[in-house]
């Protein structure tokens, strides 16, 4: 199974993990949610092994963007799921399905050596 990094092209954070794939000669297939979506079963795959408060950016411009009642909607995997689907920026990136079939959120230098390792 290939790795897969999932994102925004123009996300700074998904720029430092595609970079550090390519420092360290790692091929990854790239799935830009803006280009090509996210579908209900990625999204459900990803909450079988990840909590929904780990996946969901709260952090970022589009939750703040959000008015006060769709934030407030926001209470448990199900809501967390439709909000996403709904608006993919509010997925936390980088998403990495490692080769070993793991997901990881985030970018994290040393958590991405020790998973590449494993792969």
């Amino acid at each position: 199974m290939p790795i897969k990094l999932f994102g925004i092209a123009n996300c700074d954070t998904v720029k430092k993990a595609r970079a550090w794939f390519a420092a360290q000669g790692i091929d990854v297939a790239f799935h830009d949610f803006k280009r090509e979506g996210l579908s209900q079963a990625l999204l459900a795959r990803w909450l079988q092994t990840t909590d929904w408060e780990v996946l969901l950016n709260r952090r970022g411009t589009t939750w703040r963007r959000l008015d006060e009642a769709a934030r407030a909607s926001v209470h448990d995997a199900s809501s967390a799921s439709a909000l996403m689907l709904e608006q993919p920026s509010l997925v936390k990136r980088p998403v990495v399905e490692w080769a070993d079939g793991s997901i990881s959120v985030g970018f994290d230098a040393a958590r991405f050596a020790e998973a590449a390792l494993r792969r």
